[in-house]
């Protein structure tokens, strides 16, 4: 829902209804992931997609039929269906979708969700996509770290389901969970869609050079909160690097230091090493390297990688350690200017995400799409 939310609140905010379609599941080779949307305006426009194009058509409809007043629905596309092929998902894979009306009647808490994700406050959305009793079906139930708002029909429901879903979002993770109709563990019956929202993952570029403006975009394209951090002022100047979330002046390793201080790094931040000079690159590495990261990535040639590589093991860094870090930076894609060495740093970042290997898909069998 991330990416229709805004389109979503200004209708919401203007009494609109319009219907909602989501991914709440995803199987094989399917496009996009769960969390993905699309709305169906009372004008008849669409706004987003759940599949890059595939079954758009079909969920279209779906959205202009709850908008006339049915009941929201919960649909699998995919070629396991007979109808696959008619609605069009040729790409192999099969997809959950629930479609509901959203409006102040439906969903009365709507602009918290908006509001918290616009202040980077996780925020999670638990709703019922499948019970017995179908008056429970399209409930919501919204769940922060500290406080909870709605109800999914009891308070027992209630407790099972804010307990799990604060360990999802502590993590990031949206998906569907299973309970009984009166929310026991290990019964079924009942189907909830976790759609979370924490704040966008952050991206650490340090050293405000030329490939670090290529990166910084990138970064921003991919979704990252891009923060550009360099110890000399004449080079982190905002003028040098417009658009991105933060420029700092700072030493390097007292910077990352001081997020690690404040909580603000996570397994998600990608930590991006491009200064080329040992004063900056050694320290701020070991700072990288105590911290929880989800990538560690420094720029040089092979020389500069094996000089670097000994400067921290006199500072004592193990072996074990040392192979947390991606030196060379990115994938071997014969990149030559800041813009191509900045796609083969994103393109490590996504492979390591996913789980991909680098190749090319022409070379390979098997699904497209990983999933984690």
């Amino acid at each position: 829902m991330r990416d229709v939310l805004d389109d979503l609140t200004k209708r919401w905010e203007a009494g609109e209804s319009v219907g909602l379609g989501t991914v709440v599941a995803t199987f094989r080779s399917a496009p996009r992931p769960a969390g993905a949307s699309m709305l169906v305006t009372q004008e008849g426009e669409a706004v987003g997609s759940v599949s890059g194009g595939c079954v758009e058509g079909a969920v279209y409809e779906e959205g202009s039929t709850v908008l006339q007043g049915s009941d929201p629905v919960l649909r699998r596309y995919g070629v396991s269906d007979d109808d696959a092929f008619a609605v069009g998902l040729t790409c192999g894979g099969i997809l959950d979708v629930f479609v509901e009306r959203i409006d102040r009647e439906t969903f009365p808490d709507l602009d918290e969700v908006a509001a918290s994700v616009r202040a980077e406050e996780p925020v999670a959305v638990a709703t019922v996509i499948e019970h017995p009793e179908r008056a429970q079906v399209g409930t919501h139930l919204l769940i922060w770290r500290d406080r909870v708002r709605g109800t999914l029909g009891s308070s027992r429901v209630d407790d099972a389901v804010v307990d799990d879903v604060r360990g999802m979002l502590a993590s990031g993770r949206s998906g569907v969970i299973e309970y009984g109709p009166e929310g026991q563990r290990r019964g079924e019956g009942m189907r909830v869609f976790v759609n979370s929202f924490e704040p966008p993952p952050r991206m650490l570029v340090f050293g405000a050079i030329d490939f670090a403006a290529a990166m910084a975009r990138m970064g921003g394209f991919l979704g990252y909160r891009v923060t550009v951090c360099d110890a000399r002022p004449v080079f982190a100047t905002n003028s040098r690097f417009p658009g991105v979330d933060d420029v700092v002046v700072d030493w390097p390793h007292r910077y990352l230091a001081g997020q690690a201080e404040e909580g603000r790094l996570d397994e998600r931040t990608a930590v991006m090493v491009l200064t080329h000079d040992p004063k900056f690159d050694v320290p701020v590495l070991q700072e990288a390297l105590r911290q929880n990261v989800g990538y560690i990535g420094a720029m040089g040639s092979r020389r500069t990688h094996e000089d670097r590589m000994q400067r921290l093991r006199e500072e004592g860094v193990t072996e074990e350690e040392l192979a947390r870090v991606s030196s060379p930076i990115g994938l071997d894609l014969g990149a030559r200017t800041p813009e191509e060495t900045a796609v083969s740093i994103a393109a490590e970042l996504i492979a390591l995400r996913w789980g991909g290997r680098g190749v090319r898909l022409s070379d390979v069998e098997g699904p497209i799409h990983h999933h984690d």
